[in-house]
């Protein structure tokens, strides 16, 4: 009589843990879970006071008024790294920020040429298999202006955002605040497109994204009005 030393019974197939992307030179990637596309933004053509805002905080190339721009987020936040390698070999984009967060990834393209920025855009939704219109919706967590600032708020405003322009006692102030952050760029893009207003602060990274919006009274109604309409194209 003879015995066997090794289980008999079948073993089921060890599953991979690399996903396959398209469109990279390095074709496959070790995921701990699926990426999610948490937010898509494409500017056509930054605005003066953005896109200085935008290089006081960018760590690469910095960005001039006018170039188009590409702002993703995506979870998770590690996922950004091979994205950004899609994104700069499919196109001469420049990269000006990339931001690895606790829960979320973001990073940021320009380039004078839109289509330049629009191709490394297809080509890393075309790696994460979406589309851009399946991007995570924006939900806007709180909106309001505020008329008639007082003297001692505008101070405290001024000493907690150093980046951005200063508000001055008695304007009028819109803030919004949306998730995923990305989405305050192009309510702020499409502000400044729309009326004479100040930037004051713009926190496109975290979990919610902050924007605070300056100026007269009526500038700063359009301005509100601007980047709702913003929003609103982007949820269709």
């Amino acid at each position: 009589m003879s015995f066997s030393t090794g289980d008999s019974r079948a073993q089921p197939a060890r599953r991979s843990s690399l996903t396959r992307l398209t469109g990279s030179h390095s074709p496959s990637i070790q995921l701990g879970a699926e990426i999610e596309l948490r937010a898509y933004v494409f500017l056509d053509s930054l605005q003066p006071q953005l896109a200085a805002y935008m290089g006081t905080v960018s760590q690469g190339f910095l960005p001039i008024p006018g170039d188009a721009c590409l702002w993703l987020e995506v979870a998770p936040g590690m996922a950004v790294h091979r994205l950004t390698d899609i994104a700069l070999k499919a196109s001469t984009v420049r990269l000006g920020q990339k931001v690895v967060e606790r829960a979320f990834g973001s990073l940021a393209l320009y380039h004078r040429d839109q289509s330049s920025v629009l191709l490394s855009g297809q080509a890393v939704v075309d790696a994460m298999g979406t589309t851009v219109e399946r991007r995570g919706r924006c939900e806007v967590t709180w909106s309001e202006i505020i008329r008639a600032i007082t003297p001692d708020h505008a101070v405290l405003i001024n000493r907690q955002n150093r980046r951005g322009s200063m508000i001055q006692s008695g304007m009028s102030m819109f803030i919004l605040e949306t998730e995923p952050a990305g989405y305050v760029l192009i309510a702020a893009n499409e502000a400044e497109k729309s009326s004479n207003i100040t930037v004051v602060d713009v926190k496109a990274v975290g979990a919610y994204g902050r924007l605070t919006l300056a100026g007269r009274e009526g500038d700063v109604d359009e301005a509100y009005a601007a980047a709702m309409r913003a929003i609103e194209v982007i949820n269709r």
